[in-house]
């Protein structure tokens, strides 16, 4: 059963007069009586008798009318949501993420997008970095929010570059001095909130680069963790700027510069599969709010 056929019944039945339709449709009257001939065979029934006065329905027409009434809006309805989802107005759009992008980061963006979209369902996932390159990888997400990640299978785009800064808490001694020395920390207790090999070596670099070696080491799995023990004075951490910038702005903790030490940044990126293709429908407007946002470079391509 064809939809020019559903459609051509319709029209015939509004219009009751066959030259009427056929001119409604911009089809030829042959082709119009071919179309209803067509459905009234896969339909084994006449749905019109002919008079003088035109297209009459039959009781099986009459009894068929409605529900192909219905089938022609609920296609019509289907083409206006794929319309919305192309233009992302509409649909489900599924987002994987880093546990300091999902917390400090994620929320502020996903209200913008909810505001500028409010008919589209939103799913997060959360995970270490490489949990959401799988989590993309297997289609579970369409868009991933981690640090810089290669993989031949997916493409990325910089969404923000974030500072990890070293804190203690206001009572420390850290906190009394302009500047400290590397050295200064071999007496600490270092406190570590990413157990992920990524963290450990770009926290390791910045110890090595000096020959220094924390007095210990405290291992957790989650930056509110390490915050707590910070503020608690338990140990020095090194953490994401995002994660603690309404901390260093109500002074319960303080950024300590070390003299001659380079800055530690991560690159986070926005990043999807390869054979996705262009961003389009709801990924695509995603990506808009990301560059809208001010988060994002404007104009660049995947890569």
């Amino acid at each position: 059963m064809l939809l020019a056929q559903l459609t051509s019944f319709v029209e015939i039945a509004r219009t009751g007069n066959l030259s009427r339709a056929a001119e409604a449709l911009f089809v030829t009257q042959p082709a119009l009586t071919s179309r209803l001939q067509a459905l009234e065979r896969e339909l084994g029934s006449d749905l019109f008798v002919r008079t003088r006065r035109g297209m009459r329905l039959t009781e099986t027409g009459k009894a068929f009318l409605p529900y192909a009434v219905r089938a022609l809006e609920t296609v019509g309805e289907g083409r206006r949501l794929v319309t919305e989802i192309e233009r992302g107005g509409a649909g489900e759009l599924a987002i994987g993420a880093a546990p300091a992008v999902s917390t400090y980061v994620l929320p502020a963006l996903l209200k913008e997008f909810h505001d500028a979209h409010p008919k589209v369902r939103l799913s997060v996932r959360t995970g270490h970095s490489e949990e959401v390159l799988e989590m993309v990888l297997r289609g579970q997400v369409e868009v991933g929010l981690t640090r810089e990640l290669r993989h031949p299978e997916i493409v990325g785009e910089p969404v923000y570059e974030d500072e990890l800064v070293l804190v203690a808490n206001r009572d420390h001694p850290f906190a009394q001095r302009v500047v400290i020395r590397m050295e200064d920390l071999g007496s600490e207790e270092l406190i570590l909130f990413d157990r992920t090999s990524s963290y450990h070596d770009l926290t390791n670099a910045l110890f090595r680069a000096a020959g220094v070696e924390p007095a210990g080491v405290m291992e957790l799995d989650n930056i509110d963790a390490a915050k707590k023990m910070v503020q608690q004075g338990l140990g020095v951490a090194l953490l994401p700027h995002t994660a603690v910038a309404a901390e260093l702005d109500a002074g319960s903790l303080r950024a300590v510069v070390i003299a001659g030490a380079e800055p530690v940044r991560r690159q986070i990126v926005a990043i999807r599969r390869r054979d996705s293709g262009p961003p389009a429908g709801l990924a695509a407007a995603f990506m808009r709010t990301l560059a809208a946002s001010g988060a994002m470079p404007a104009g660049r391509g995947g890569a």
